[in-house]
C-alpha cells in the first residue's frame, strides 16, 4: 500500500503529540485524520473508513482500550466499523500489564511513550503492509463487479457505487457465492 493511499487515524488527547504526529506523517504521505477522543474515533471509523489507527489509552471520554475493544466486536457487515482495522497503541503506559491489556483488547502493535518517531513510522508501514495482504484476498470478484468487504466499497466496470448498509451486506454475501441461488423465506404470521 502506498502512503499517498493510507488514512491514518490518530486517537491523542494531547494537542502537541496529535500535532507532531499529524505533521510528520503527513509530510510522509498519509492522510491524517485526528481527534482526541473515543467517541469521534467511533464515528470517523464508521465514516471515514481509516487505513490504521494509532490510538492513546488515556482519553478524555472513556478509555483507549474501550476503543480496541469496541472496534474488535463489530460485525463489519451492519456496522459500519470494520473489526480488522489496523491498530497502533501509543501510550505513556508503557508496563509489562499495560501492554498485555492492549494486546488483549485488540491492539496490533504497542509503542510506549516518548517515542523515536523513525520507529514509529516503521512499525506503522509494518502494519500497513500486513493489511494490504489482507484486505486484498477478502475483495471478491464477479465480472465487473468487485466487493471490497475491508474497504466496504463496491466498482461497478471501475466505477465506484454507493449502496446503503442493508445493500452492501446483501451484495456482499451474493458475491461470496454467485453461483448459488438464494430464495425468501416468507414468515408466517401466527
Amino acid at each position: 500500500m502506498t502512503n499517498e493511499r493510507s488514512t491514518i487515524l490518530v486517537v491523542e488527547d494531547d494537542r502537541a503529540t496529535r500535532t507532531f504526529l499529524a505533521d510528520n506523517l503527513t509530510a510522509d504521505g498519509y492522510e491524517l485524520i485526528a481527534t482526541g477522543s473515543v467517541r469521534d474515533a467511533l464515528r470517523l471509523v464508521a465514516t471515514r473508513y481509516p487505513d490504521l489507527a494509532i490510538v492513546d489509552l488515556g482519553l478524555p471520554d472513556r478509555d483507549g482500550l474501550e476503543l480496541l475493544r469496541e472496534i474488535r466486536a463489530a460485525d463489519g457487515v451492519a456496522s459500519r466499523i470494520d473489526p480488522t482495522l489496523p491498530m497502533l497503541v501509543l501510550s505513556g503506559r508503557v508496563g509489562e500489564l499495560h501492554r498485555l491489556r492492549g494486546f488483549d483488547r485488540g491492539a496490533d502493535d504497542v509503542l510506549g511513550k516518548p517515542f523515536s518517531y523513525p520507529e514509529l513510522r516503521a512499525r506503522v508501514g509494518a502494519l500497513l503492509r500486513r493489511a494490504e495482504r489482507r484486505r486484498d484476498r477478502g475483495r471478491m470478484r464477479v465480472g465487473t463487479l468487485e466487493v471490497d468487504p475491508a474497504a466496504r466499497t463496491v466498482l461497478l466496470s471501475g466505477r465506484r457505487v454507493e449502496l446503503s448498509q442493508r445493500e452492501f451486506a446483501l451484495l456482499r454475501t451474493l458475491a461470496s457465492d454467485p453461483t448459488r441461488v438464494f430464495t425468501k423465506v416468507k414468515r408466517r404470521s401466527a
